[in-house]
């Protein structure tokens, strides 16, 4: 289960629709990817015309299509565009499903939500180390008695980045690099492990993730100050890391599947805690959307993201509807049926409300959709 914060979107609703939403696959991991990628382009800017979108909207969103050319591996874009201007432009830290292209009254941005999924903050480090330790620790040669070999000057170094996964991907991460001699490793690992803690703790982080040498690794995971020591998780075996990529990025994408984030956990059990008390928590898409209308919703909890009914919606974001007579009783003129995922959106950006995404097997919710009402 995910919690999402939505602030990220808001560039995209200070403006007013229709809007165009492109989704395209731009890693450059063909043989001509820059023609690859125009010639997604082209099928998808044929597509907005034929469902109406005006030219300068398109033009607007082909002036960013593929400028993102320094992001490594397998990635995508989502745009958006409005009345011949560009909203916003995401990366994606998966290739999408299928290229896409919508020009619709709300922009389509669940599938964008929906990437940056699971949203766990955290930091890493990887700790390398070269030469012996120390000459009481060095094995002697042969396997006899008495000798050792001569310790020289061995090094350890360390890495860190800190993060919020998977956005970290195909994002600017703050990054750490440290080297010493392997006898001033105690001491320095002292001062690191002061540096992690103050990027864990501002940034909330659930995991501080350690990979790479095993005694170098320990001496740092001890030197961590007692709060941030409890949150350390080891990463085993030959790390996968490659230039330009995140750090640990193959070993955080299998440690973090399908984890429940902290935040998460505290937001879903204060909805279980409530829906027993019989207050606080509702269940059902018509009283969900009730409570949006009135900016009563905290959180938003859906079982389904991408799979909401259509709503019926008006010009301004509280103008929300299950049915059109709703709406109509509100005396909105100007009313259209759209996307529930995008009607519901625009409501909990405009309300600052969280949205939570959790596996029915896990919580079922009564049509897939339940809330966290505020005070």
């Amino acid at each position: 289960m995910t919690v999402v914060k939505l602030s990220f979107l808001e560039p995209v609703y200070a403006e007013p629709g229709p809007y165009t939403s492109v989704y395209l696959d731009t890693s450059r991991d063909s043989e001509d990817p820059e023609a690859d990628i125009a010639a997604r382009w082209s099928r998808l800017g044929e597509e907005l015309i034929r469902q109406g979108a005006d030219r300068d909207s398109i033009s607007a969103v082909g002036e960013v299509v593929g400028a993102d050319a320094e992001v490594p591996g397998l990635h995508g874009q989502a745009i958006f565009g409005a009345h011949g201007t560009l909203v916003m432009e995401g990366e994606l830290p998966r290739v999408p499903r299928y290229d896409s292209a919508l020009f619709s009254v709300l922009p389509d941005a669940m599938p964008l939500v929906s990437q940056y999924l699971p949203e766990i903050p955290y930091v890493a480090a990887v700790v390398h180390y070269a030469g012996p330790r120390t000459a009481g620790e060095v094995p002697v040669r042969g396997g006899g008695g008495g000798g050792v070999e001569d310790a020289g000057e061995g090094t350890v170094a360390v890495e860190a980045e800190a993060g919020t996964w998977p956005l970290s991907k195909v994002t600017l991460r703050t990054r750490l690099h440290r080297r010493c001699l392997v006898d001033q490793w105690h001491e320095t690992a002292v001062r690191v492990g002061r540096e992690l803690d103050l990027w864990a703790r501002r940034l909330r982080a659930d995991s501080l993730v350690i990979g790479g040498d095993v005694w170098a690794s320990n001496v740092l995971a001890r030197a961590l100050p007692d709060r941030t020591r409890t949150q350390v998780e080891r990463v085993a075996g030959p790390l996968t890391g490659r230039p330009g990529r995140t750090l640990l990025e193959e070993e955080l994408d299998e440690l973090f599947s399908g984890r429940i984030a902290e935040h998460d956990m505290n937001l879903v059990e204060v909805f279980l805690a409530r829906r027993v008390q019989g207050r606080g928590a509702i269940e059902g898409l018509e009283p969900v959307v009730e409570a949006l209308r009135r900016g009563y919703v905290e959180a938003l909890l859906l079982n389904h993201p991408q799979a909401v009914r259509r709503l019926w919606v008006g010009p301004e974001a509280h103008q929300l509807a299950v049915y059109e007579a709703d709406l109509a009783s509100d005396g909105v003129r100007y009313r259209s049926p759209e996307d529930g995922s995008q009607a519901l959106l625009r409501s909990l950006v405009a309300t600052e409300a969280e949205l939570v995404v959790i596996p029915e097997d896990e919580v079922p919710l009564r049509g897939g959709v339940g809330a966290v009402l505020r005070p």
